[in-house]
């Protein structure tokens, strides 16, 4: 193993043998978040064993035969590739006659003389090993039949010497593949390669088609002079028969190849990697095909899933992980495997449950440039668990982008579709999920565009002149322009007579290879544009033009040295038009079969004026000449004389003849006829003869004319017949013909399949089995065996409906087949039919069979009713599908708490004849979640689920809770926000209130303009806390607020109102409507009234005491002066200082506070204008409840401020 690597590494150049690492070897990489795994990697050792030792016996054959050289290399791995050379290592010539088939042996279609050889070797390279093993040379001598007469006559007889055939022509037969068919297995993506090679002689020639389609386009390639066939990537589509024919003169032999492709297993979507944080859902999906379908198994950290560590959040389903409220030790690498008897895929993804804040990727302050009136992508990118929430504003305190002006990315990009110049500016991107929040900013700067407001124009010019190309333009002062001028494209000559100056390019001493188009390119860092003008260089005087065109027709044509099979034809060349004559096109017309229809005869050189021309027997011929040039193709010539062949016999016999019957007791014998000039001579007609196959009878012969079809009838029903059909003209028959087999009519099947059996495999699938009916009673071609079933009843609920039979079709002789698709628990029938040509046979005796019970489907539906404190009534529906006889239904459920977590599981069994439930001693004010399912003797069906939530009871809350009664009960939650306190200011508002419920809610507050009707806007809290200040507010307007919490559905407060202060140029405060002043004046009267009655009892005593002295005696600590120092109260401590805000302490709108709303204000929390808020809305300081104020400073008061005042403090 390599070091800090998973690379392994075997070497055995300094000793051992690669034997001994052959095998499978498998790679983990392991940590503490799981394991992955590798495919499985094959180790072999590369093998070239040597030729086993085989006498070889020389090869005689006769001139014209057939013969094949056998190389049988040795087996090696990987296999070696064959060629065949002789004894001075050249490899011998190959041809459509000799060939090197795909398994190594040398074919000859014909043998010739020149193919007598002592040093046929076949050598197998070995690529691997680099070695290359020759087998023994092979011997091979070709006799003529006049040397085998020499040598032989003199001990034969003139007879048999006379009856030695010199060397005769044959027609195809096939060497390889044998047969007329064979089959060929291939795997989707590989390379199909078909071979057919043939003997005959002449030699033939290989045609290649696909049966009932085409050869696919652009994947089809010859090989091997057209013996072999390549078709490369195939896939399933290529699946299907295709046929080689080999043709010569004397027939054609031909073999259908069926081809089949199978697939290993491919992807449809692999499984990708997961980010989820703890309690999320999400899902691993892993989806394969393949021919036969894919297995799909799973496994995590390497060990197959059935046995891995249980984890509760995870359920495998098929070819799908479900992860459900997963947590951190969720954490695997799981692998999917798909395989089947072809090969696997195998695939890693990494499940990570991680819980991480957000972070920003995108550096900050990056600066983004474009031009104006294209787009603009501001990049955010961010990562995070959960998936953070992105939002974009602009400027410093802009408010959040929306609108149809931009376009935001999932990615967290930023669109802005057509930039305009307003747009510049700075740019935030905020990303937050519940774990925190984070913000960058960029920069976006937008350009004016690039012009060029005066364009080079067309010019011409004439040799020698001079001339000029202006480029004026127009662009962002910010940007430096480059200009280039090009010509055609390229780049302008090194030629000091191209001079280029700021805005324009001028040419000295034109030429005429100055000619062309030129372009001007402006180019900046951001953009480019261009514009090209033509220059034409002219002469003077302009020379006329040489004007070329098609050649004129040939005349003068001559037929000389008339024979019956040639003529020569000669002509004379009309005028070339300044453009030679290629070739000349000789075309002919029948006046005898197709008068004014002339047809393709050859073709020759455009320096030949005569030509010998092959004729057919009994045909007019008139011949004319077309000459060819580069410009196109004359006129015909006028046509020559005729001449008419004499007849002879015909030459050929139809082709594509075939005998199919029509009816049981006929057969149609058809075929393609003789064209009019291919029948040599008058009084065409066809001899249509034909004999029973395999019957020692003589053949019936008939001869007609004018038609392509012969009926005959009163045949027995399909037997095989040899057919031939010969043509004949008034001078005598064509060549025998070659023989077909054809067969009479078909008739329905006489006899129906037997022993038919059923084999129920499971609740929705049976197998059915029959005997075969014997061959003879089929009387037609066997296409298969149909199946007919259908429901007769569901076992279930004993009711029939309307029967829809089904069918199947198997091809072929086939004896079994599969009926899916059956619905559980019913009673079914089937019977079996043969099929061929005609139709069908006979039914086989209906088959009764019923299929088990199965699991039902899911009720067909549950509702939730009548919820009351303690109780809920549930009602449902039978399932639609029962698939046998309902024993129960199960009912699951378990209380929700505020925090979606789940709590204990309660399960109830119900009697399948019920339909409604009522659960009683349920806890009030609860969220219950349902599971709901049925059951048969065989298992439970799929579960449907449904939530509800008991009624809450107003009357007995006040914090206190009941206690939990019966199984499965969780302690009830009563969320409840009240006491919504609003205190505003100019641009932003003080929300405060009250809560009871549950611990750790995240509350949200929600607000608005008072009576519009757009959308509530939604500003969440940090924490828990139990106040928050709205920023960015509009002076003077009434907002509409309420709060709620996340999580808890519907649990909101009730609305409040209240109205921001008007906008004010001064922050100076009006002493009289301070509530400290108001108390001060009423403390002042109340002074001087004590005193007034004090002197007025003491007058009416008649005492005279100082009132100073009365005062400092007796003082009062609830009535002090104020403190010399600085000029404020003395200590005053109020036992309703540490009193939460009450409701309705709203600031008034003449921006006054009563005193009992005072008591408790913002003035208890901050220390006059040091007051203040962080940014989470958090106080800054300590609690105090001290209300000596510190002086203020500027034009501020010097009292203690109000609400609204310690408000704008804040700012």
């Amino acid at each position: 193993m390599k070091p800090n690597s998973g690379t392994l590494v075997i070497n055995i150049m300094n000793g051992g043998k690669a034997e001994a690492y052959e095998g499978v070897y498998q790679c983990t990489a392991r940590n503490e978040r799981g394991a992955a795994i590798s495919n499985n990697i094959v180790i072999r050792p590369s093998r070239s064993p040597l030729w086993t030792k085989e006498k070889l016996e020389p090869n005689q054959v006769r001139e014209g035969d057939s013969l094949v050289l056998h190389c049988r290399p040795p087996v090696g791995l990987p296999p070696p590739i064959i060629f065949w050379m002789d004894n001075a290592f050249q490899r011998l010539p190959q041809s459509e006659r000799v060939s090197q088939g795909l398994n190594g042996d040398l074919y000859f279609s014909n043998v010739q003389p020149e193919d007598t050889r002592e040093d046929y070797i076949c050598y197998a390279r070995f690529n691997h090993t680099q070695t290359i093993q020759q087998k023994q040379p092979i011997s091979v001598k070709v006799f003529s039949m006049d040397s085998l007469n020499d040598t032989i006559a003199a001990n034969l007889s003139d007879t048999d010497i006379y009856g030695a055939k010199p060397v005769t022509e044959r027609q195809p037969i096939l060497l390889t593949p044998t047969g007329s068919t064979s089959t060929k297995v291939e795997l989707r993506g590989n390379v199909l390669l078909l071979e057919c090679i043939a003997a005959g002689l002449p030699t033939p020639v290989i045609h290649w088609i696909k049966e009932g389609g085409e050869l696919p386009a652009n994947r089809t390639f010859f090989e091997n002079f057209k013996k072999t066939l390549k078709i490369i990537d195939v896939s399933e589509a290529d699946s299907g028969n295709y046929k080689c024919i080999a043709r010569n003169i004397l027939g054609s032999a031909h073999h259908v190849i069926s081809v089949t492709v199978k697939a290993a297993p491919y992807w449809i979507t692999a499984p990708r990697n997961l980010v989820l944080s703890p309690g999320e859902d999400g899902t691993l999906i892993c989806r394969a095909n393949g021919n036969p379908k894919p297995n799909i198994s799973w496994l995590a950290n390497g060990v197959p899933i059935a046995i891995a560590p249980e984890d509760p959040s995870r359920k495998v389903d098929g070819d799908t992980i479900i992860f459900s409220h997963v947590q951190e030790r969720s954490s695997a690498v799981y692998q999917c495997n798909a395989s089947n008897e072809y090969g696997y895929l195998l695939a890693n993804a990494f499940v990570n449950v991680l819980a991480e804040p957000p972070r920003i990727l995108t550096p900050a302050n990056k600066l983004y440039q474009v031009i104006a009136d294209s787009p603009a992508l501001l990049d955010c990118a961010y990562f995070g668990s959960p998936k953070p929430e992105i939002e974009w504003f602009k400027g410093v305190k802009g408010s959040i982008l929306r609108g149809s002006e931009y376009v935001f990315h999932d990615n967290g990009t930023l669109e802005i579709p057509v930039a305009q110049k307003d747009s510049t500016g700075t740019y935030t991107c905020v990303a937050r999920n519940e774990l925190g929040k984070i913000q960058n900013e960029v920069q976006l700067e937008v350009k004016d565009p690039t012009m060029i407001i005066k364009q080079p124009e067309y010019k011409v010019i004439q040799r020698y002149g001079q001339v000029s190309f202006e480029c004026i333009i127009k662009h962002d002062s910010t940007l430096l322009p480059t200009v280039i001028w090009l010509k055609d494209n390229d780049e302008l000559p090194d030629d000091e007579r191209f001079l280029v100056g700021k805005d324009n390019l001028t040419i000295m001493n034109v030429t005429d290879k100055d000619d062309g188009t030129y372009t001007c390119i402006v180019n900046t860092t951001l953009d480019s544009v261009s514009a090209s003008a033509v220059l034409t260089v002219v002469a003077a005087p302009p020379t006329p033009a040489i004007i070329y065109a098609r050649p004129n027709p040939p005349f003068d044509l001559e037929l000389t040295g008339q024979l019956e099979r040639s003529v020569e034809l000669s002509w004379i060349p009309g005028d070339e038009n300044n453009s030679p004559i290629t070739n000349f096109v000789i075309e002919y017309e029948d006046g005898l079969h197709e008068p004014g229809v002339w047809n393709y005869q050859t073709e020759v050189p455009g320096t030949q004026t005569t030509v010998q021309l092959k004729l057919s027997p009994y045909v007019n011929y008139s011949f004319r000449v077309i000459a060819v040039n580069e410009i196109g193709r004359s006129q015909p010539s006028e046509p020559s004389e005729q001449y008419l062949t004499k007849s002879a016999n015909p030459d050929e016999n139809p082709s594509n003849v075939q005998g199919i019957g029509s009816e049981p007791d006929n057969l149609v014998i058809t075929w393609e006829s003789l064209k009019g000039f291919q029948s040599n001579g008058p009084g065409l007609q066809y001899k249509v003869s034909w004999r029973q196959k395999d019957v020692d009878d003589e053949w019936t012969s008939v001869i007609v004319a004018n038609v392509s079809k012969y009926i005959v009838s009163g045949t027995p029903t399909f037997v095989p017949y040899e057919i031939k059909v010969q043509a004949l003209n008034d001078l005598g028959y064509a060549p025998e013909p070659s023989e077909v087999i054809g067969h009479s009519g078909e008739d329905l099947p006489m006899v129906a399949p037997g022993n038919v059996q059923v084999h129920v495999i499971n609740s929705t699938l049976a197998k059915v089995h029959w005997d075969p009916v014997p061959l003879k009673t089929v009387r037609g071609h066997l296409q298969g065996y149909k199946v007919y079933y259908w429901k007769v009843q569901s076992l279930s609920r004993r009711s029939r409906r309307h029967v829809e039979k089904k069918i199947l079709t198997f091809r072929g002789n086939k004896t079994f087949g599969m009926l899916p698709g059956l619905e559980p628990y019913s009673s079914y029938k089937l019977n079996v039919r043969v099929v061929n040509g005609k139709g069908e046979g006979p039914a086989s005796p209906d088959k009764v069979f019923k299929t088990p019970e199965g699991v039902p489907s899911s009720p067909s539906f549950l509702k939730i009713t009548n919820p009351t404190l303690d109780s809920l009534t549930l009602e449902w529906g039978s399932p639609t599908h029962p698939n046998g006889v309902l024993t129960s239904y199960i009912l699951k459920f378990q209380p929700i708490n505020n925090t979606h977590e789940l709590g204990p599981l309660v399960e109830i069994r119900i009697p399948a004849n019920e339909s409604s439930l009522i659960l009683k001693n349920l806890n009030y004010s609860t969220r219950y979640k349902f599971y709901f399912n049925a059951q048969t003797s065989v298992g439970s069906g799929n579960q449907i689920t449904e939530e509800a939530v008991t009624i809450m009871d107003e009357g007995k809350m006040a914090g206190i809770l009941r206690p939990a009664v019966g199984a499965g009960k969780v302690q009830p939650l009563y969320p409840r926000i009240r006491n919504v306190t609003t205190a505003a200011a100019e641009t932003y508002a003080n929300i405060s209130w009250e809560y009871e419920g549950p611990d750790h809610a995240n509350f949200y507050v929600e607000y608005g303009v008072a009576g519009s009707k757009e959308d509530w806007k939604k500003e969440i809290v940090n924490g828990s806390r139990s106040f928050f200040v709205l920023k960015g507010l509009t002076p003077g307007t009434a907002y509409k607020v309420r709060v709620g919490a996340e999580g808890l559905s519907g649990f909101r407060s009730s609305e409040d109102v209240f109205e921001t202060g008007p906008a004010m140029a001064s922050r100076q405060v009006d002493i009289a409507t301070q509530g400290w002043f108001i108390g001060l004046m009423c403390a002042v009267a109340l002074l001087i009234l004590i005193l007034l009655i004090v002197c007025f009892i003491r007058r009416n005593k008649g005492g005279k005491y100082p009132v100073k002295e009365k005062e400092d005696a007796h003082a009062d600590p609830e009535i002090q002066p104020m403190k010399e120092d600085d000029g404020t109260f003395g200590e005053y401590s109020d036992a309703e200082d540490h009193k939460p805000l009450k409701k309705g302490s709203r600031t008034p709108s003449d921006r006054t506070v009563k005193k009992e709303d005072s008591d408790d204000s913002l003035v208890d929390y901050g220390e006059g204008v040091n007051g203040q808020f962080n940014e989470d809305g958090s106080f800054i300081g300590q609690y105090s409840g001290k209300k000596e104020k510190e002086p203020a400073e500027g034009n501020e008061s010097s009292e203690a401020p109000s609400p609204v005042n310690a408000m704008n403090s804040f700012v």
